[in-house]
């Protein structure tokens, strides 16, 4: 998921396949995001998210300008224990997961999340993300940051909703759905085969 609007965005890492989005984006993405940003909302952001989203939508132009004017008039709540924000209007720093469990229970516009990979682990696990949009590209990176990082806590969730679009992407919107319940399609004894096989991965040498 790391840096899918250009190569500046964020080559950490080594990353040098910043900018791989724009030739999947077709005219379903931007509906579905044109619905996600159509009302009210405030905006949840990790701190290196919230850096390239203050450094780009307050300058804006053209058609974008729309967006950038929206995203000045939301409350911008950075989960971040720095300190040194930008003077973006509307900003307000959130130091710990507790004091963002807090803002979630007050009344007030959704929140609404981009990009932001460290802050999904965080908030599936204590259970503060409501719904996950997710949108999956046809395109392999290989390297670079993942949504699901380490630290993420297993669990099940249920599709809501899903999309494929003309150029192949697929957008689906899924809820938390508990523990994972793993089971099994073997129906059979193990084979002597079978119990060696296992013996050898007990003993690390499978």
């Amino acid at each position: 998921m790391q840096a899918p609007g250009g190569p500046d965005e964020d080559p950490t890492g080594g990353f040098a396949l910043g900018g791989w989005l724009p030739q999947y984006f077709d005219e379903a993405v931007g509906k579905r995001l044109d619905t996600l940003f159509a009302g009210n909302f405030d905006l949840l952001l990790g701190r290196r998210t919230y850096d390239i989203f203050a450094a780009h939508w307050p300058f804006v132009e053209g058609a974008d300008k729309v967006l950038g004017e929206k995203f000045d008039r939301a409350a911008k709540y950075v989960l971040t224990k720095g300190e040194g924000l930008r003077n973006w209007a509307n900003t307000h720093r959130v130091a710990t997961v507790d004091d963002l469990a807090e803002q979630k229970r007050r009344s007030g516009p959704d929140l609404i999340i981009q990009g932001s990979g460290t802050l999904y682990p965080q908030l599936l696990n204590r259970g503060l993300l409501d719904e996950l949009v997710l949108m999956t590209f046809p395109v392999i990176l290989g390297t670079g940051k993942r949504l699901f990082g380490d630290g993420t806590l297993p669990q099940s969730m249920r599709m809501r909703e899903h999309e494929v679009t003309s150029a192949g992407n697929i957008i689906a919107t899924y809820q938390a759905d508990g523990e994972v319940h793993p089971g099994s399609f073997v129906t059979i004894t193990p084979s002597a085969a079978e119990l060696e096989r296992r013996s050898r991965i007990a003993a690390g040498t499978w």
